[in-house]
């Protein structure tokens, strides 16, 4: 099956033309279906199997599909949760590159950049936020952050984020959350990760892929 022939936007297939896309990767072809669903998935998927662009090729198309309601507070409409600030660069690049004719807006906030732009933008509403939880906490005990009505929760390499102590922040997270469709990626897979899997996650399938082939 070719993206061409996927129940997605012209806008995002003029991207991944460009990008020279033609035929999702094993876990594209496993996970897009269930997330246009608004399903929970939960995939395990290595470095270089196309995991980005799984989950952010149909977040970018629901939420392009689904603009937010005129009523509804300015806040964030998806949250992508990283360990590190090198793996937020990369994820905002993809979806910034996809959603690039999509009137879809991407923030990445991290420590070690001026804050003072991305506080600005929150303010003005924000479809895809990429951050790291210590910077995310922080700026919603300030105020700054808005998640009352966050309809997707991305966790990405969930098992390097458990390795690095922020299994307590996840779990924190999800208190502020609405209900909300959880998307969990993790390149591998042991009890930890499954007891904290089945604990965000409702009525998932599990997908997994480790061939390269990105």
């Amino acid at each position: 099956m070719k993206f061409e022939q996927y129940n997605i936007p012209e806008e995002i297939k003029k991207s991944l033309s460009e990008l020279g896309f033609r035929k999702p990767t094993d876990i594209q072809y496993r996970a897009i279906p269930s997330i246009l669903k608004g399903e929970d998935v939960l995939a395990i998927a290595q470095t270089g199997t196309g995991k980005t662009a799984a989950f952010a090729i149909p977040v970018i198309a629901r939420l392009h599909d689904e603009p937010r309601d005129r009523d509804s507070q300015l806040g964030v409409r998806c949250l992508v949760m990283v360990p590190t600030r090198e793996l937020a660069v990369q994820i905002t690049e993809v979806f910034e590159t996809l959603a690039k004719y999509t009137h879809v807006n991407v923030l990445s906030t991290m420590g070690g950049v001026d804050e003072a732009p991305q506080i600005k933008q929150l303010q003005d509403g924000i479809d895809v936020l990429i951050t790291t939880p210590g910077r995310m906490f922080d700026l919603r005990s300030r105020g700054h952050l808005n998640l009352d009505e966050t309809e997707i929760l991305i966790l990405d390499e969930a098992d390097h984020m458990l390795a690095l102590g922020f299994i307590r922040d996840i779990r924190d997270v999800i208190r502020y959350l609405p209900r909300h469709q959880t998307l969990f990626f993790s390149a591998t897979i042991d009890d930890d990760i499954k007891d904290l899997a089945y604990s965000l996650v409702r009525n998932c399938l599990l997908y997994t892929s480790d061939a390269a082939d990105e």
